[in-house]
């Protein structure tokens, strides 16, 4: 099997429905999912450092209602 050149590769996709998919925008569009989806991943992973380092929001919340 003989290896193929560099121009026979597909091209990487850079833009996504017609703009760069890393483009902040907003509005209902492709790109505004990602973003949440990144952005919903740092909140999550920043409680869980949060929740680690003894401070519980949820904890806290059911001390104040008496559980």
């Amino acid at each position: 099997m003989e290896p193929r050149s560099s121009t026979d590769l597909p091209t990487i996709a850079t833009e996504y429905n017609g703009s760069d998919r890393n483009a902040f925008l907003f509005g209902w569009t492709p790109q505004a999912e990602l973003w949440n989806g990144r952005f919903a991943m740092i909140g999550f992973i920043a409680y869980l450092l949060w929740d680690l380092a003894g401070y519980s929001v949820l904890r806290d919340v059911l001390h104040l209602i008496g559980y």
